[in-house]
């Protein structure tokens, strides 16, 4: 694997733990010393390979962007606590940033990147957070409260001081949004890029759990939970396949979907790369952007009406203060009552102040696809099934 270059400002803030100019020479080294590879399914953002003494050499990149156009790549020798770090094993591979684990303690920036502490039962090892903002999640709040968790304070707004005080031995990032990183990079703590969001299959991101597991010794646990996630996912998805190729054989045609409103006088369009138009397919519905090879794309609202017009139904998630309301999509934008799924009562909707979707969704894309199931083909789901996070607008 060719290395490069941290080419912009955003990413130079990572320069203490990423070694530019990776040679070809390097990542051969790794390779031959590798004794065993880590099986991923889903995720294309990062890779492990344990070496015969123990070391696992984890390496991460940018999974929308191809191997050899990735901005920046990181990479990290995760080392068991009591293994010498200075074998010449280790010393071999260039470019690696050493990091002793388990890591007894952590900060996190997201929700999704908590959503595995939680799911892993792993909160203890989390000693600091962004915010408690749009946060149920009843553990964490205690702990903010009582001191156990410190509030860091936000991108490009960061609390020196506090972050000091968690002591934490890494901090979990997200480099590719908008950064503020500077002030953390001048601490000397090492920073791990968390990118399950930027995967594009449901549980590509889900098996990001196994990312933070290396770090935190709980492998065997990821494995299980991941594996259950997996299981009832692809069951459902087999459930709607089934059906259609029932359809297939009638004059059944799929339902249509399309996402998102309007913001800042341009819509942002979901593309047909991407975790949501994933779940559509998988939930048995056409989504109306589906041959657009992007992850997303901002549009005006004409060319979203012109695809959108006539289809069944209109997915939205927002956090609107109280309780949403078809009146408010109207007032929110007069031509939304245009939109087919407007005028037949079909907007699939999810309030994140009123649901805890990005602390779990993360690591439940099964509770999603059951919903989305649910609405679309509600004959495969028993008549008193209770969604989780999206449910038709009343």
């Amino acid at each position: 694997m060719r290395y490069a270059c941290l080419t912009s400002a955003i990413f130079s803030l990572i320069l203490s733990f990423v070694s530019c100019g990776q040679s070809n020479r390097s990542a051969s080294q790794a390779e031959r010393i590798a004794a065993d590879t880590m099986e991923l399914h889903y995720a294309k953002g990062f890779t492990v390979r344990t070496l015969d003494n123990g070391i696992r050499l984890v390496d991460v990149a940018d999974p929308q962007t191809e191997e050899d156009k990735m901005p920046v790549s990181y990479h990290f020798a995760l080392i068991p606590n009591g293994l010498n770090a200075q074998q010449s094993t280790f010393n071999g591979i260039d470019g690696y940033t050493a990091v002793s684990v388990p890591v007894d303690r952590t900060i996190v920036m997201t929700m999704l990147q908590l959503s595995n502490f939680t799911a892993l039962e792993a909160l203890d090892v989390v000693r600091g957070v962004t915010g408690t903002k749009n946060l149920f999640n009843k553990d964490v709040r205690e702990r903010v409260k009582d001191g156990r968790m410190v509030k860091i304070g936000m991108e490009g707004n960061f609390d020196t001081e506090l972050i000091l005080a968690a002591q934490p031995d890494v901090i979990f990032i997200s480099p590719f949004k908008r950064g503020g990183y500077d002030v953390i990079k001048e601490t000397g703590i090492t920073l791990i890029p968390h990118l399950g969001y930027k995967e594009l299959h449901p549980l590509g991101q889900a098996e990001w759990i196994k990312f933070v597991s290396l770090f935190i010794g709980k492998e065997a646990e990821a494995d299980s939970i991941f594996l259950g996630i997996e299981s009832r996912y692809n069951t459902l998805k087999q459930q709607v396949v089934n059906l259609n190729n029932k359809a297939n054989n009638s004059s059944t045609k799929k339902p249509t979907v399309f996402s998102g409103e309007m913001h800042g006088g341009n819509w942002y369009a979901v593309g047909g790369q991407s975790t949501l138009a994933e779940l559509f397919r998988d939930a048995g519905a056409d989504y109306v952007i589906k041959d657009d090879n992007t992850g997303g794309v901002n549009i005006e609202f004409e060319q979203l009406y012109a695809v959108a017009a006539n289809a069944d139904y209109w997915r939205i998630l927002n956090s609107f203060p109280g309780d949403f309301s078809y009146e408010a999509l109207k007032a929110s934008e007069p031509r939304n009552e245009l939109f087919r799924a407007f005028r037949e009562k079909k907007v699939i909707y999810c309030n994140m102040k009123q649901t805890p979707y990005y602390e779990l969704s993360p690591v439940a894309p099964d509770l999603i696809l059951s919903d989305l199931i649910a609405i679309f083909h509600p004959e495969l789901m028993p008549a008193d099934y209770e969604p989780t996070f999206y449910r038709l607008l009343q």
